[in-house]
């Protein structure tokens, strides 16, 4: 049930940001360090959205992958002394 409500809350936020993009039809200039675009406000929006949503979803997943993995190394290491 957290997933879907995790899931739900995720779209709407993706929904109000492309709403948002929508209605910002501006040009704008994004200067990289070694190159320069002129794009919509619309477009940068979008893009910014989805980079961070990619690096987020990579940072929880590997928060989960070191969670799964921690616990058997600590396993193995744990000796008992009679």
């Amino acid at each position: 049930m957290r997933i879907y409500l995790t899931l739900i809350f995720v779209f709407i936020l993706i929904a109000i940001a492309f709403v948002f993009a929508s209605q910002n039809s501006q040009m704008m200039t994004l200067n990289y360090l070694i190159a320069q675009e002129e794009l919509s406000v619309a477009s940068a929006v979008s893009i910014f959205t989805l980079l961070g949503f990619i690096l987020g979803l990579l940072v929880a997943l590997m928060g989960k992958l070191l969670t799964v993995i921690k616990p058997k190394r600590v396993k193995n290491d744990i000796k008992v002394i009679v």
